[in-house]
Order: C-alpha cells, then structure tokens, then sequence
C-alpha cells in the first residue's frame, strides 16, 4: 500500500445539530438511573458505538464517562447531556481520522459545534447553552481532551513506517563476499600495516638521528682532529731545539 493512502489530508468538517444525535431520550433515561461506573460504561459502549481493543476501549470510555460526571456537576439536562457527548465523540473523530497534527483544525471545530447549540437560528443552530455554559465547556474541552491531544492521536492513529531504499544505474551490481576474498583483504591489509610503520621508523629517525649517529659524528670529528695536533707539537719542538743551538754556539 503507498504511503499517500495510509496518510490522509484534514476534510474541512461543517458543524451541525447533535442533540439526540448518539444518545437519545431513552438512553438518557437509563443513564440517569444507573449508579455504579461498570453498568454505566457499558451502557455508553452500547450508546456511543465503542468497538475498540483494549486499551483503546477503555480510554474512550473513560473520555465519555468523564464527560458525564462533568455534565451531572454543572447541572445540565438530558438534552445538554447528550449534546455534549456527541460533541465530544465528533471532536475525537476529527482528531483521529488522520495521523497530521490537526489541532487548530479540531479546536477550531470544537468552536463551531458549541456555537451551533448557543445560537437560536434554525435550521442550522439552536440555542441550547448559555454563554456561561459554553464557556465552562470550552474550559473543560482544554483542560482534558485538548491538553491530552497528542496522545490520543498515538493511541487511535496507526503508525507508519517509512523505509527507503536506492538503487543508482550507473554502479555495478555488488560481488558476492567470500572468506576467500576476506582472507586475502585482511592479510594485504596487514602487509599495508607493516609497510606504514617501517616508513614511519625511517622518517623518525630522520627527524631524530639518536645516540648512534651523533657517535659517529663525534668519533669522525677526533680522527680529523689528531694529525693537526702531532703536526703542531712537533714543530713547537723542533723551533726549540732551533733556539738552543744558537744559544749555544753564541756562547
């Protein structure tokens, strides 16, 4: 399957009137009367159409039970409940339909469902919250859905996997490695190995001769010295005994 069909692009969403639209009068009636969260949640799994997996299942349902603890706690009625529920299911949908990061797109949709149900003009909207319950919605939709966004996409989302490969026309095909081949790679490389190091001994002791030479140099220094030194000492002598002849015959 090609990447461009897994992927897809944000539809534009139109708000529209959801009362009753998931949860209707009957629902809300069974809902009111149950007491405890397990008959509650599977009321809602029946209610709101969750056919998830573990733990996809579980979190929706903790999402829609959340939202009718909160709706209970600001003393909504059945149709304000059920609105709301629906509303809530219609956002988590725009969420998950793609794996881009739509949160303008949602928070912007979000907007136009609550002002669909605050403002008398039907067909296209009805007056069923006030501005104050609008604005406790839209600061309950941020402080829970909104802020968790990012991580109800990784969970409902699939997730792919991009692998690339290339292939270039000009290069030829790669040759088969054999130990033979290896074998032979590894001993030039070593005779490459020895031949680095006896050419950096060679250039050491260019830079630095060592005791060696500079005993050479030395010992080659005394033997050019020593014939000079004879050569002096005898005519130093031979000039005295010079004087001591004349010396004498002077006498």
């Amino acid at each position: 399957m090609k990447l461009a069909a897994k992927i897809k692009e944000t539809q534009p969403l139109r708000p529209k009137i959801l009362l009753w639209a998931d949860v209707s009068f009957n629902d809300m009636k069974g809902i009111e009367n149950t007491k405890s969260i397990l008959e509650l949640e599977r009321i809602l799994c029946c209610v709101m159409g969750v056919n998830f997996p573990e733990p996809k299942r579980g979190i929706l349902l903790e999402l829609y039970v959340h939202t009718l603890f909160f709706c209970r706690k600001s003393n909504f009625n059945r149709e304000q409940t059920s609105a709301l529920l629906s509303i809530v299911k219609h956002i988590h949908q725009a969420n998950t339909e793609t794996l881009l990061n739509n949160m303008d797109h949602c928070f912007a949709y979000c907007s136009e469902l609550l002002l669909c149900h605050s403002v008398t003009r039907p067909p296209f909207s009805i007056n069923l919250f006030s501005y104050e319950e609008v604005t406790s919605i839209l600061k309950y939709l941020l402080n829970t859905y909104m802020r968790h966004y990012n991580l109800y996409k990784y969970i409902f989302t699939p997730q792919v996997r991009l692998d690339l490969s290339f292939s270039y026309s000009d290069m030829p095909d790669k040759v088969p490695v054999t130990e033979d081949v290896l074998s032979g790679d590894v001993k030039q490389q070593k005779e490459k190995e020895l031949e680095t190091a006896e050419v950096a001994e060679q250039h050491i002791e260019t830079i630095n001769p060592g005791p060696k030479l500079a005993n050479a140099v030395i010992q080659r220094s005394i033997s050019q010295i020593r014939p000079e030194d004879d050569h002096t000492t005898g005519n130093e002598g031979g000039d005295y005994a010079h004087v001591g002849s004349t010396t004498a015959t002077t006498k």
